[in-house]
């Protein structure tokens, strides 16, 4: 990546830095004010982002100095606002706070600011530091003053937190991208867009480059034409990662957690194997668990006060930016939003006046339309281009029933819900694995369910799958499940534990979290790589597992022996088996990782690329060099659903860094016709080779090895 490029993808990053400035909350008694700036930062330039490259593509502008143009004047519009809000800052008295407040402490219920639970040092003494005026007003400040005030147990935990963020940084910036489907539909997707300089669909064969959500690869997109390569790539992920952590802490401190609190929820999270992994990735699914919890922490914000006007679209960008890019998140967003507004009905009665019975209830009826519209803004587009293409808004029939559920009935979803979790709970205990998984054949065998049928199963895939291996695509959770799942129980049993004052908004959040499981286990068919689908609902999970862990070491801090010691042992144990696990991942996952065969230190940027599937590097590069030798300009494609195209649009790519001319000689797009055969200058294939030979002219030579082939035609 040149200089140049580099200055170009440094845009968007500004311009959330300002926009973070721009947005602070002005309601002295905010939780986590400068988490909640990063939050209203982050959606606004994902719908910008989005909309942007919906908005030229409708132009036919998806061109590198279209996309800089329209950053640049983003990062005008970010660094006006966020003049104006330090002018408006400085114009404003001091307001002076009743209590010292600790960084990010969790405040009550009321108008003003409330006394805050206070922070431990980890030996159960209380921690009150005293902030002066110019620590709350910069976050450099109060971080320090936070790092000071906290003891060795909370900067234990940050200092893991930071540097598991910083290896993935660099994993990120060292690795080439190399997720299986990122090399099949996620970056063709990109290069496509790129070729044709618009959103039009295109004929081929792999259906889901044009049917699933992209709103993930728009932000690929950005890099794509900022940078003129990937090498960026990983890092859309990475700040996903970022964003999915400051938004869980938030919402701890919004559920009373204190800062020791925070940091457990951001600390498991962050040591989660498949969050370790995926934030190296050009995968999707952190970029969907980030606005699903962008989303989550709008929402409880909304429990107490109503909602104004920017968090009204703050929401609707939540909800269309997690549409836009993996609809299954939605599974989450709708409860929320039942939660939103339920709550908001609740403030309009108990606020409303004889003199105005109706105008509090028509204010919720009215955000809740501004919502649905700003986030129809956001995903209407490619929904419209969805359904004008097959005639509904989710795609092919092939779409609509491979993933989702077809059998709705109690004991079906019961079986199905099983397989989830046992393979989520997966561990290296084989005979543990091997024993889960009879008894759920068994019980689905009694209860008349086939544990193996088509309708609650994807593809052809066949129940148990080990995954307890730290592989970025299947990689279980068990620990993060199990402390999420024993920290949902507490808080809808037994809130009081946790927090005597807030017993209502935990018990409610318990619900929503359940509630998303229960969809998604009802929804979604059970996969070997389905660990990763359910990652949304992991994150929204972890604040839960977070609050009950530090409500554990309160109980042993305040005194107490014998079993709470015991507990609380545990606990730190299974913390610290957390960490290793992440560390672990890290070290030695795939398919990025820094020891080891395939170290991004030590494997060439093109073996790393082939890591998924080794025995192909050559054979790519052998097709390729034929084709660019023989002087093709115009190379059909021939390959089936799941083939890696990917490695053709880099292989073929001008010495100038123009995109190659490739062409479908197949296609599932029934309104899309594959290009005729002999309007090529040269065709490359992948996987089989009759379907290869079948679709090559007469007279021309066909090569193939084992898993690519190329022909020509005479005289080439």
């Amino acid at each position: 990546m040149s200089a140049a490029g580099f200055l170009l993808a440094a845009l968007p990053a500004a311009s959330v830095l300002l926009l973070t400035v721009a947005t602070r909350p002005r309601h002295t008694d905010t939780v986590a004010p400068l988490r909640l700036a990063v939050v209203r930062a982050a959606l606004l330039t994902g719908a910008y982002a989005v909309l942007v490259v919906e908005l030229l593509g409708a132009l036919h502008a998806l061109t590198r100095p279209a996309f800089v143009a329209a950053w640049l004047l983003f990062l005008l519009a970010a660094g006006t606002a966020a003049v104006l809000r330090q002018r408006q800052a400085a114009a404003q008295p001091p307001v002076a706070a009743p209590h010292p407040v600790p960084v990010g402490a969790a405040m009550t219920a009321g108008t003003g600011p409330a006394t805050p639970t206070p922070a431990t040092d980890g030996g159960g003494h209380d921690v009150a530091p005293v902030q002066t005026d110019r620590v709350r007003a910069n976050p450099l400040a109060r971080a320090a003053d936070a790092w000071r005030t906290a003891g060795r147990g909370e900067r234990l935990l940050a200092g893991t937190i930071g540097g598991l963020l910083l290896v993935e940084l660099l994993v990120a910036l060292l690795a080439e991208p190399n997720n299986f489907d990122s090399q099949t539909y996620h970056l063709p997707k990109v290069e496509h867009w790129v070729a044709q300089g618009d959103l039009d669909f295109w004929p081929t064969a792999i259906h889901r480059q044009v049917t699933i959500p992209p709103g993930a690869e728009y932000l690929l997109l950005h890099l794509r034409l900022l940078t003129g390569g990937d090498a960026l790539h990983n890092l859309v992920q990475w700040a996903a990662g970022i964003i999915c952590l400051l938004a869980v802490a938030r919402i701890t401190a919004q559920l009373g957690g204190s800062r020791r609190a925070q940091l457990i929820t951001a600390f498991v999270l962050a040591s989660t194997p498949m969050v370790v992994l995926q934030a190296t990735s050009t995968q999707t699914d952190l970029v969907c668990a980030a606005w699903v919890a962008c989303a989550a922490t709008l929402v409880l914000d909304g429990l107490r006060r109503r909602t104004g006007l920017g968090t009204l679209l703050g929401l609707g960008a939540a909800t269309g930016l997690t549409a836009v890019t993996k609809t299954s998140g939605l599974i989450a967003v709708g409860p929320l939003l039942v939660l939103w507004g339920l709550a908001q009905l609740r403030l309009a009665v108990s606020g409303r006046t004889q003199a105005r019975p109706v105008g509090p209830v028509a204010r919720t009826v009215g955000g809740s339309v501004l919502i649905l519209l700003v986030a129809a803004t956001v995903v209407g587009p490619f929904m419209a281009r969805v359904t004008a293409e097959f005639g509904h808004p989710l795609g092919p029939p092939r779409l609509r029933e491979s993933i989702p559920m077809e059998r709705h009935d109690p004991q079906s979803i019961l079986v199905n819900a099983l397989r989830i979790g046992h393979t989520a709970f997966d561990t290296p205990l084989a005979p543990l694995r091997q024993a889960g998984a009879e008894a759920i054949i068994s019980g689905a065998e009694a209860i008349g369910v086939d544990p193996q049928d088509r309708e609650i199963t994807f593809g052809r895939e066949i129940f148990p799958e080990p995954a307890w291996y730290p592989d970025e695509d299947r990689v279980a959770f068990p620990i993060a499940g199990a402390l999420a799942l024993i920290g949902a129980v507490v808080a809808l049993t037994r809130p009081r534990r946790i927090d005597p004052e807030l017993a209502g908004p935990l018990r409610a959040y318990a619900v929503v979290v359940l509630v998303a499981v229960l969809l998604h286990t009802s929804m979604i068919k059970w996969q070997p790589w389905g660990n990763r689908l359910i990652l949304y609902a992991l994150v929204l999970a972890i604040p839960l597992a977070g609050l009950w862990l530090d409500a554990l070491f309160r109980r042993h801090a305040s005194g107490g022996h014998g079993r709470r010691s015991v507990a609380t042992m545990t606990a730190v144990a299974v913390l610290a088996t957390s960490a290793l696990a992440g560390v672990l991942s890290l070290s030695y996952g795939f398919p990025r990782r820094l020891v080891g065969d395939g170290s991004v230190f030590t494997t060439s940027d093109w073996d790393t690329r082939f890591l998924r599937r080794p025995q192909w590097t050559d054979e790519f590069r052998w097709a390729a060099t034929a084709v660019r030798d023989s002087g093709a300009q115009r190379i059909g494609l021939v390959q089936q659903n799941d083939n890696w195209e990917y490695p053709w649009w880099l292989l073929l790519r001008h010495t100038d860094g123009r995109s190659p001319d490739l062409v479908a000689l197949q296609s599932v797009l029934p309104e899309r016709p594959p290009a005729d055969p002999t309007s090529v200058d040269a065709i490359v294939c992948t996987g089989s080779k009759p379907a290869c030979a079948k679709l090559v002219p007469a007279g021309w030579r066909l090569e193939f090895r084992s898993y690519v082939g190329y022909a020509l035609p005479p005289g080439r």
